[in-house]
């Protein structure tokens, strides 16, 4: 009676060997000796006006609270990886309109961002030439209260961005 049910048990942990199943981090593209992470402000294809700076510092932030590297955005110091992004477009394109005003009530913005890790060695340990996001921001018709909620859409859109890099680079999927 004892051979059927350690039977089922010894074939039921054979199955989640070969299923994929893994703990957090251990399909993680950061080799075991990487302690410091330099991230370098991100470079731009845009005319987009402080965006690299608000990607980077979210990006840095995000390897900061979920890892126990340290993540600085200086490359002096022989760091163990770099990692560097590349805006390559950022548009913004009118999404809902206003008919009785006939202006743009909302708008979208896309970002297409180019990563590439890399360890002190110069080997290639992550890369994704084709991020995208985007993040939809109101606009107002009314001058006196008018209020530039594009910044705030980016911000938004860079926590995002950093959380799905950061999740990439550190789990593996």
């Amino acid at each position: 009676m004892r051979l059927p049910a350690v039977l089922s048990l010894w074939l039921a942990l054979l199955g989640l060997t070969g299923c994929g199943y893994h703990t957090l981090g251990a399909a993680t593209h950061l080799p075991p000796g990487v302690r410091t992470l330099s991230v370098p402000v991100f470079a731009t294809h845009t005319e987009a006006y402080h965006t690299e700076a608000v990607m980077t510092n979210a990006v840095i932030r995000e390897f900061a609270a979920r890892t126990r590297l340290r993540v600085t955005p200086d490359t002096g110091g022989n760091p163990d990886a770099v990692l560097h992004g590349t805006i390559l477009t950022q548009t913004v394109a009118p999404l809902t309109y206003n008919t009785s005003t006939q202006q743009s009530s909302s708008f979208l913005i896309t970002m297409v961002v180019s990563v590439t890790l890399t360890g002190r060695d110069g080997a290639v340990l992550y890369q994704n030439k084709n991020y995208v996001f985007r993040q939809q921001y109101q606009s107002t018709t009314n001058l006196p209260s008018f209020f530039d909620e594009s910044p705030a859409a980016e911000e938004r859109l860079s926590r995002e961005f950093a959380r799905a890099l950061v999740a990439d680079v550190l789990e593996g999927l």
